[in-house]
């Protein structure tokens, strides 16, 4: 007899967050652009740098929220993170972003709306494999503003997502305070 335990839920966890990765990289892109980034977080240290950072963002901005997302996170055995490059379409007509093309969204400081939308796709297709294994997860920016300054995805990465997973006996992410 086999007997499940948390190492085995670890496992299986690992391998639920590399088909959330999978799913997201081949998830629709605008004009088949890939400006997507994915990163599998197990390392306890790497956990508590991003918590760190978490918990300083947390006194900065202030929203004590991100020190609540800091604990939800380290308690949690693997962590996906999905994030993008910000790199402009030039789809002609767009306007999305709010200016009147690329080269007035640059000089605003603006970001490509296609750039967003494809990662919420790609963070959608994510969420779905996890929710198909019946993984618990949850969608946290917190911890993609975290990556983001620590540059853990890449310095040409400036929006993420965190996605924490469990296997509990209840969903850790659901009911916080």
């Amino acid at each position: 007899m086999v007997r499940f335990s948390p190492e085995s839920d670890v496992a299986g966890l690992r391998q639920i967050a590399e088909l959330m990765c999978v799913a997201a990289r081949t998830a629709p892109k605008a004009r088949g652009q890939d400006n997507l980034v994915a990163a599998i977080v197990e390392d306890e240290q790497d956990k508590l740098k991003l918590a760190t950072e978490m918990r300083r963002l947390a006194e900065e901005i202030p929203a004590q929220f991100f020190a609540r997302d800091a604990d939800n996170m380290l308690a949690s055995p693997v962590v996906v993170l999905l994030g993008t490059r910000l790199n402009r379409l030039q789809i002609p007509g767009c306007n999305l972003c709010g200016y009147s093309g690329c080269e007035a969204s640059e000089q605003a400081g603006a970001r490509c709306a296609f750039n967003v939308g494809d990662l919420g796709i790609a963070t959608g297709s994510a969420v779905s494999v996890a929710a198909s294994h019946r993984a618990d997860c949850r969608v946290m920016y917190t911890i993609g503003m975290a990556a983001v300054a620590l540059g853990l995805l890449g310095e040409d990465v400036k929006i993420a997502w965190g996605i924490p997973l469990s296997a509990t006996g209840k969903n850790p992410y659901f009911d916080r305070s």
